[in-house]
Order: C-alpha cells, then sequence, then structure tokens
C-alpha cells in the first residue's frame, strides 16, 4: 500500500530475493495474480548488479540510459552517489562491491520509481553510504519492498515486517523492533 516500507527477512535461501523478483514478472509464476496500480513505478536494486555493463564505464553507463542528460548532469547525479574524479572514467568491470552499488543507486534516483524494490541494498557499501541510504528511504514518500539482513537499515526504514519461514510467512505492521518483541513474546 502507499507509503508502505516494508521489510521481507528470513533465512538465506529461503526465497526473499526470488519473491522480489516474483512480485516484478522477472521470474514467473506458478498461480494467483499480481496487480499494481496504474501509477507505479518501479525501481529495481538487485543485489548483483546484473543491470551493469562491465564493459563501460561509469559515466558511459549513466550517459547511455539517459541521452538527454549533459555531462554535467550525469556527473552532478554520480556526485551524489560519491562517485567522483577519475572515478567516473573507470571500467565498470573494475568497480568495487560499493562502487556498483552507488551507480546502481543512481540509475534508480534517475529513474524516480515510486516503489523501490531492494535486494541487500546495503551489501559493500561503506558506514558513510550506509547512513546516507538509510536517510534517503526514510524520507522515501512512496512504497518500499526491502530484503535485508541489516538489523539498522529494517529498524529504521520499515513500518511493516514480512518473514519468509518453511512454515509460511508471519506479516506483522510495526518496525523491526516491535516484530522481535512479538516474536519472543509469542
Amino acid at each position: 500500500r502507499r507509503g508502505e516500507h516494508v521489510a521481507i527477512i528470513g533465512a538465506n535461501g529461503i526465497g526473499k530475493t526470488s519473491i522480489l523478483k516474483l512480485i516484478q514478472g522477472i521470474i514467473p509464476h506458478e498461480g494467483g495474480n499480481i496487480s499494481w496500480g496504474g501509477n507505479v513505478k518501479i525501481s529495481y536494486f538487485e543485489q548483483e548488479h546484473a543491470i551493469l555493463d562491465p564493459h563501460k564505464t561509469v559515466l558511459e553507463e549513466i550517459m547511455d540510459r539517459y541521452p538527454r542528460l549533459s555531462e554535467q548532469q550525469a556527473r552532478s547525479v554520480l556526485g551524489a552517489v560519491l562517485l567522483t574524479g577519475e572515478n567516473v572514467f573507470k571500467p565498470i568491470s573494475v568497480l568495487s562491491g560499493g562502487e556498483r552499488a552507488k551507480l546502481c543507486f543512481a540509475i534508480m534516483a534517475l529513474n524516480r520509481g515510486n516503489v523501490l524494490v531492494l535486494d541487500e541494498p546495503t551489501n559493500h557499501l561503506d558506514l558513510e553510504s550506509i547512513t546516507a541510504v538509510n536517510n534517503g528511504l526514510v524520507s522515501f514518500k512512496g512504497v518500499i519492498l526491502l530484503a535485508s539482513h541489516d538489523h539498522e537499515i529494517m529498524q529504521t526504514v520499515a513500518n511493516r515486517i514480512i518473514e519468509i519461514t518453511p512454515e509460511g510467512c508471519i506479516d506483522r505492521q510495526g518496525t523491526y523492533e516491535e516484530y522481535l518483541d512479538f516474536k519472543d513474546n509469542k
């Protein structure tokens, strides 16, 4: 629902990434219906960063996706995610995991989605970048679907928790801390 920030949690291998891909139609589902509102625009952060072309430079990746941007505008967007100076001329193939994540965040910002689907968005990021991501997500007015093991991001961002277990799903409104209290008192 509009304004919900949902954390999807569960053990490794339980299917969190598959659910995020399934609800977007990236992988097929066997039954039921998935429907989005008419004005939904999804921006997806994939933990493997497979959307990036390793043969392009950082700046080429942005300029090729958004040809109406000037180089200065593209560099400004990259600067906002702390990719600056000579780093914008690096081939994507040599970027660290954190640098690739930052580039994916720049692409998401340019997509201007109102639904953010985030699969382990803080993996590979330094503390400063994690703080920036948390702050940005907390202030985001649209829908967030977030799969993560990062307790801090779940606590600061989520207002609903869905835990996937071998027995099924547990769906609770509230913060991550409130969810843990619920589980402890169950």
